[in-house]
């Protein structure tokens, strides 16, 4: 069974850190998609799936936003909009099916149309940026996160 949302190249945006957080929202939807849709999962799974997909999303937009205020990114107001406009989706979202509301397949199209669509139009705006600023594509694994921007910005 081929996957939802296939991970391609297409979709990185050229700075692994956010690739590979991508992929964990992709592997999250995936999963939403697999156990709501697909297998009509028990309840408790989908909440289960429901809530890590919530809270990873605001892992991940407060990484980017933090990268955003670290590189002074001149497009970090609208950025910021789309994602506080998702995060309001997945809370609503995630209040009605507590309420009882199925995960419905509307609702997966739109995970799909909003995750490819920010990352192939809006994400990679700002991947060239970083860049030349300094951060670098990829890093040692050894590293933690802040240890990887802090390295990539003063151990140049």
């Amino acid at each position: 069974m081929s996957e939802y949302i296939p991970w391609s190249d297409d979709l990185s945006v050229g700075l692994q850190e956010i690739d590979e957080q991508h992929k964990i929202l992709i592997g999250l939807i995936n999963s939403l998609y697999s156990e709501s849709i697909l297998k009509k999962a028990d309840q408790s799974i989908v909440d289960s799936i429901l809530n890590e997909l919530k809270q990873y999303t605001v892992i991940h937009f407060s990484v980017e936003e933090s990268l955003f205020r670290l590189f002074d990114y001149p497009h970090t107001e609208a950025h910021q909009k789309q994602h506080d406009s998702l995060k309001e989706e997945l809370t609503k979202v995630h209040r009605k099916f507590k309420d009882g509301e199925p995960v419905s397949i509307e609702l997966m199209s739109f995970l799909r149309r909003w995750i490819k669509n920010h990352i192939m139009m809006e994400d990679k705006k700002y991947a060239p940026f970083f860049l030349e600023k300094g951060l670098k594509s990829s890093w040692s694994k050894q590293q933690s996160w802040i240890g990887k921007v802090w390295n990539s910005i003063y151990l140049k």
